[in-house]
């Protein structure tokens, strides 16, 4: 598919969420929310039958961790490592796929870029009889919260009329696309012993991203000079990529999905109550946890 057909079809969907109302632009497959617009049964359905292939790259993140952000970065660690150009016009969540897109997957040549915001036991399996590399990018939870908060309520595909309040308890109780948090975070916790899983965290990225990169790089299998590591660093810093997004998403949708790109963003939403909430909902299910102690979530959130 070509970048003014994929254009072309975001429009058009843009314009059948616009004229939805919140209620209809969500449904539940398999017990979770998803946006109906941009993912309906048939697209979810039909990723049954994608193979997966040696080589294959995979980015997981749960929504509003950092996905897009690191879209960038891979395409250019990619791009710089192999010498191929992976620019499309939009992120490559393979539960956007309709059957004609995924014929087109089926024909791009080797290492396939893609990614899911998809729960681990859903993403299709022959992406692990394959052993694909798969990188699962993790937010702490009061950050991530409030930008999908911001993102539903600015995205036309996703209910936009919510308060802070009403999103603050469906993030809590889990009833937000693509399901639970915490959830996310457990299934993931129990895959990083697995050598074709790596765990980063957008904290840690946005401290050190050359260091990031470096690791990314080494975890792909990729050599990339020191210099190629600040190049695609300076490039790829969340600021750069807001600004380049009106190149790199059409229709306006950058402006909707590079917001701030803050850590700590979440002190100027959460009441004490509701923080004190979600540092206990985190202690009962993350305490004690390897993913837990990456997320650094008394430095981050408390």
């Amino acid at each position: 598919m070509s970048s003014s057909d994929s254009s072309a079809n975001l429009q058009s969907r843009l314009q059948m969420a616009k004229e939805m109302s919140d209620e209809e632009k969500l449904y539940r497959y398999n017990g979770v929310l998803y946006p109906r617009i941009m993912c309906p049964e048939e697209h979810l359905k039909g990723l049954e039958n994608i193979k997966a292939r040696d080589g294959d790259i995979m980015l997981v993140a749960y929504p509003k961790c950092g996905f897009n952000w690191m879209v960038g970065v891979l395409r250019k660690i990619i791009t710089e490592a192999t010498g191929m150009k992976t620019e499309t016009m939009m992120p490559p969540l393979i539960e956007f796929f309709a059957p004609e897109a995924l014929k087109v997957v089926d024909e791009t040549p080797s290492p396939r870029f893609l990614g899911t915001h998809m729960h681990p036991d859903n993403i299709p399996t022959s992406f692990y009889e394959k052993k694909t590399k798969m990188l699962v990018v993790f937010r702490n939870p009061k950050d991530t919260l409030v930008s999908f908060y911001h993102f539903s309520n600015n995205n036309p595909v996703l209910p936009s009329g919510q308060s802070w309040e009403s999103f603050y308890s469906n993030f809590m109780s889990g009833d937000v696309p693509w399901g639970s948090y915490f959830d996310h975070a457990l299934a993931w916790e129990k895959r990083m012993d697995d050598p074709n899983v790596m765990v980063v965290t957008y904290e840690e990225l946005k401290q050190d991203l050359s260091e990031g990169i470096r690791q990314i790089t080494r975890f792909l299998g990729f050599t990339l000079t020191e210099d190629q590591v600040q190049q695609i660093a300076e490039g790829s810093t969340f600021n750069a990529m807001k600004k380049n997004s009106a190149n790199s998403h059409n229709s306006g949708i950058g402006n909707i999905i590079f917001r701030k790109g803050e850590v700590g963003d979440w002190r100027n939403h959460f009441t004490p109550e509701q923080s004190q909430e979600m540092d206990d909902a985190f202690k009962e299910h993350l305490a004690g946890t390897r993913l837990g102690a990456k997320l650094n979530y008394q430095k981050h959130c408390q």
